[in-house]
């Protein structure tokens, strides 16, 4: 009897063992699956499997701007392109199989970008460290909505607190930051990095500590693509009200929240404001209009001159608002731009104004052009100056 529950047990360990094999077998022959992209030390390599296709191309920030490259096609049906070494940095890419442009089927890590997604990927460095989660305390990000009677609407923005803030009592300063045009609240923490550069700074302590508050610079918007009642319409570039002084004549709705619902220390002292592109026409016009505000002020490949059809006075008289806000005192007046930025002379006529009316600023200028590269470069030099 027991002979024959020994030889029992024993087929049926036999059979799982041979079943066992056969899976292990069948897993072996499948397809390996393609990795892309491969980092190895400053260069990229990007593979995509698309044994029908005729033609496969790269469009990445690393490239000149509005290039693109060629893949090479493999015996296997596998594209593949490999860089040149290229800067530590994250950089983001597009594929085109065929005329169709996607992101890199695989890998994971996609952001959006107004309304097109780009696959992305870093380059170890210094200056890839700076935008990495690091082993550091972190902050917090919230999402409130905030009452704003200047637009008659409830809006969303985005608030970074620093590490430590929950648990204390401390008051802290604030930095206003503003978006560029097709953005919107979340993008200066998705495409800028804003949170973990503020997290690195901040642990390095090269940047006090501070409370950033990033709002939707959209006055026709109340949030985010899919954070609104109409959610999954389509996402447009040029929104009504952009840039006609809508936004900046109900600016004060969002200070009035912030200074009621977080600890801010409410004075020109310890308040900043900078901004992208849009952001930063917002944030020199928002500056202008209310002097005695803001020390800090950030002006990142601004912007400078209003739609000919703008009414009202936000745009007015700014050579006397200029003075007035000189005569306010502030600590820092900060332009950054890169050398071919299609706003380049805008910035280079505008920092001749300011140089005709005697006004210092601090300017720091880039290489490339109009690119969330240079804007995470500006944000990672002008925080490290804020509230010192």
């Amino acid at each position: 009897m027991k002979t024959s529950r020994f030889s029992a047990l024993l087929l049926c360990v036999c059979i799982c063992l041979q079943f066992t094999a056969k899976a292990q077998q069948n897993l072996g022959n499948q397809t390996l699956p393609v990795v892309s992209p491969v980092i190895k030390g400053h260069q990229v390599t990007i593979r995509i499997k698309a044994p029908g296709a005729k033609e496969v191309l790269v469009k990445g920030d690393w490239l000149a701007q509005g290039k693109s490259a060629a893949l090479t096609k493999g015996a296997d049906g596998v594209w593949q392109y490999t860089s040149d070494n290229i800067p530590s940095d994250l950089y983001m890419y597009q594929l085109t199989v065929d005329g169709v442009t996607m992101v890199d089927p695989a890998n994971v890590y996609v952001l959006r970008d107004v309304g097109a997604q780009f696959s992305v990927f870093y380059i170890d460095g210094d200056r890839a460290e700076g935008y990495k989660v690091q082993n550091v305390p972190h902050g917090t990000v919230e999402y409130p909505w905030y009452p704003s009677p200047g637009l008659n609407a409830e809006r969303r923005m985005a608030v970074y607190t620093p590490a430590g803030y929950a648990d204390s009592r401390q008051r802290y300063p604030v930095l206003y930051l503003l978006h560029g045009m097709g953005g919107d609240e979340t993008a200066w923490l998705t495409l800028g990095r804003a949170a973990e550069i503020l997290d690195n700074l901040i642990a390095a302590g090269k940047a006090k500590p501070m409370i950033v508050v990033m709002p939707n610079g959209n006055a026709a918007k109340k949030a985010a693509p899919g954070f609104t009642p109409d959610n999954l319409e389509p996402i447009d570039f040029a929104l009504p009200h952009t840039m006609d002084g809508v936004f900046e004549a109900s600016f004060s709705d969002i200070q009035k929240y912030v200074q009621a619902h977080y600890r801010t220390i409410n004075d020109q002292a310890h308040r900043a404001i900078a901004g992208l592109s849009m952001g930063g026409f917002h944030s020199l016009y928002i500056s202008a209009n209310n002097p005695g505000t803001f020390d800090y002020i950030g002006l990142f490949s601004p912007a400078i001159l209003p739609r000919t059809d703008t009414a009202g006075d936000i745009y007015g008289h700014l050579n006397q608002k200029l003075l007035t806000l000189q005569k306010s005192g502030f600590k820092n007046y900060w332009i950054g731009i890169g050398k071919d930025d299609f706003l380049y002379k805008e910035v280079s006529d505008y920092r001749n104004r300011l140089d005709s009316l005697h006004i210092k600023y601090t300017y720091f200028e880039s290489d490339r052009w109009h690119m969330w590269s240079n804007w995470r470069i500006y944000l990672t030099r002008f925080a490290p100056l804020l509230f010192q």
